[in-house]
């Protein structure tokens, strides 16, 4: 296995495209999948994002390592599947299909809402917002892989939604479909920059305790919403209480990390936290 010493998104990113698995949408540490058996292989890897193949990133040394599977790293890919064009975002941008080693992108004939949700559950970006038309994250070139697609909603992949065929000689770049999505994180209970912070994971939304949490791990929050940086941490539900399940506890962030999903934390619903928290 990969020990998660420093592990990021940028060698995730090089993991996902070595397999053909689109993008990299998280890089969970702590043996997310569960331990692995046998040897720890590489640790301290460190990628550009650009490299072919992980093992032509910066490591310690084949099997040079002081860790425990407890720390096996892992990755999260958007499989073959990205949202580009003009002002898009990690969760909102044009529909881009991979398919014959191609990106092409998706014609807005009967888009719905449903078939932007399949889209936002795929690339784990909450729930759809909107399902947006004609070409507004900007006309692609090249191939329209998709239309006619028709989602009931609860599809785990925009390719198992019924469709006219892949290609189908259909060449209107203005009608290219995008998603805007929910994300995985939101602020809850006050403005856009400040409340009660939200994780979205299993398809539905919890909350975070605040045991151990510090302004490293609000400065990864506030960057991922564009929010400029930490002012203050507050704790013991400050902006209320939230519902439902507290999905993260433990979280510490070194404060560089892209997602609070990449932080440390003692994982995904574990924790004897209680609502006040």
């Amino acid at each position: 296995t990969v020990c998660d010493d420093g592990w990021g998104l940028n060698d995730a990113e090089v993991v996902c495209r070595q397999l053909n698995c689109g993008s990299a949408l998280e890089a969970p540490r702590s043996a997310h999948f569960g331990a692995g058996a046998g040897q720890i292989w590489l640790d301290h890897v460190t990628c550009s994002g650009n490299e072919s193949s992980l093992t032509e990133c910066q490591h310690s040394g084949f099997g040079s390592n002081t860790c425990e599977h407890g720390q096996d790293a892992a990755v999260i890919c958007s499989d073959l599947i990205r949202l580009a064009g003009s002002g898009s975002t990690r969760c909102s941008g044009r529909v881009e299909i991979f398919h014959n080693n191609i990106w092409g992108t998706v014609s807005d004939d009967g888009w719905d809402l449903n078939d932007a949700e399949v889209v936002c559950r795929q690339l784990k970006c909450g729930t759809a917002l909107g399902n947006l038309q004609f070409g507004h994250f900007g006309a692609a070139t090249g191939q329209i892989w998709l239309r006619d697609v028709t989602c009931s909603g609860n599809e785990g992949s925009l390719t198992e939604c019924q469709h006219s065929g892949w290609g189908n000689n259909y060449n209107r770049h203005y009608d290219d479909v995008g998603v805007i999505c929910s994300g995985m994180i939101r602020l809850a209970g006050s403005t856009r920059c400040s409340g009660r912070i939200e994780v979205y994971h299993n398809n539905s939304w919890g909350t975070v305790c605040d045991d151990g949490w510090d302004l490293n791990d609000a400065e990864v929050v506030c960057r991922e919403f564009n929010c400029g940086s930490a002012l203050k941490v507050p704790t013991s539900a400050h902006f209320g209480a939230g519902t439902g399940k507290i999905w993260l506890d433990h979280v510490t962030c070194s404060g560089n990390e892209s997602s609070l999903t990449e932080c440390q934390h003692s994982g995904f619903g574990s924790n004897t936290c209680e609502r006040g928290q």
